[in-house]
């Protein structure tokens, strides 16, 4: 199904209408790599202060490589999705120790890279190096689904097949830089999800959604995801200024980050009294005193529905909470040191409203 006219409409609109972009114009693999990281699944606005900082603090692949985890999750705090921060810390050493600081100059060699899949490939390969691939996102998946009417859902592997091989057969050779970053533009911009921009739209009269009022139809996206809700407690025990807190090394949200002691239960609590009995809370309150109880905060990740509440505890002295929290991964942290862990967007404004 090749429609290069199709392709000369959306770039003719994209040269017209196109946002200017930090990222756009450089031919840069580190750059572009940065950027699509850092905005899959966020939005431009929210994602270029990240890339700026990123770049500041790391302006090239050895900078990133040789920074620590932990301040590489820092620098990403607030972004969400911690995992795409790991794997990007982890590209950049694997860049480094076996490619020499070097990017691979096409979409094979970087498919094979850590936590680079078919979109970010794709999109370093023509953005960087001008190979003819299709780059496949939600705003090309939602283009492609209007103008050539396919109802099939983007989620199935039948689904993914077709649309893999329609947006291919769009790419006009030696222009793939151009049309790729055209169509998703285009997405993003004009063939909005809600109320797209139809009458003022460059390939109305080949489009399919348009010509048959289905644009609120397409694409077609079955699966649901299902939210599950979980209710989390934090004893955040305090000696003087200092708190102790732990990092996260469960295979679950927040990998690595930093959190207080924490006691998850089954049904919401409302009182230090409702949770669950456990030895090292029991030895922290009879060393100190619960200073407060916060109200419910409330948390939306994609899949899931947090419920946290937050214990004070003051203990009186530092040896003797050390002697009660031994065998556990709690540390003492100062004030100053509290503010450079890496931690969920949620403890850290937490921290910010009541602690310091």
């Amino acid at each position: 199904m090749k429609d290069y006219f199709f392709a000369e409409k959306i770039i003719a609109w994209y040269h017209k209408n196109k946002r200017d972009l930090p990222w756009r114009g450089t031919r840069d693999p580190y750059r572009i790599w940065l950027s699509e990281v850092i905005l899959q699944q966020t939005r431009v606005k929210q994602g270029l202060p990240y890339y700026e900082r990123f770049l500041a603090a790391y302006p090239d692949v050895f900078a990133l490589a040789s920074a620590t985890e932990a301040e590489v999750l820092r620098l990403w705090q607030g972004l969400g999705y911690y995992s795409r921060a790991r794997n990007l810390h982890a590209c950049a050493r694997e860049i480094v120790n076996q490619h020499h600081g070097k990017f691979p100059k096409n979409y094979a060699g970087l498919l094979k890279l850590k936590g680079v899949g078919d979109y970010t490939a794709a999109a370093i390969a023509s953005f960087a190096y001008n190979q003819t691939v299709a780059v496949l996102d939600g705003n090309v998946f939602r283009v492609l689904a209007r103008v050539f009417g396919i109802d099939q859902d983007i989620l199935s592997s039948a689904g993914q097949k077709t649309f893999k091989q329609i947006a291919t057969d769009q790419v006009p050779q030696g222009q793939a830089d151009q049309y790729n970053q055209a169509i998703m533009e285009f997405g993003a911009l004009q063939c909005t999800p809600q109320s797209p921009a139809c009458l003022l739209c460059p390939v109305s009269d080949m489009c399919y959604a348009f010509q048959h009022n289905a644009q609120k139809r397409l694409p077609v996206k079955i699966k649901k995801v299902k939210v599950r809700k979980r209710y989390l407690s934090y004893i955040v025990i305090r000696q003087g200024k200092h708190i102790y807190m732990q990092p996260r090394l469960k295979q679950d949200i927040w990998k690595s980050l930093y959190e207080f002691y924490l006691l998850e239960t089954p049904h919401p609590v409302s009182s230090i009294e409702d949770l669950p009995d456990d030895q090292l809370l029991k030895k922290i309150l009879q060393a100190g005193h619960t200073v407060e109880m916060s109200d419910v905060y409330r948390h939306q990740l994609t899949h899931q529905q947090l419920f946290v509440r937050f214990f004070v505890i003051d203990t009186k002295e530092k040896d003797l909470a050390n002697s009660l929290i031994k065998g556990e991964s709690l540390q003492l942290y100062s004030p100053e040191e509290v503010r450079k862990l890496p931690k969920p967007i949620l403890i850290d404004n937490y921290l910010g409203e009541v602690i310091f």
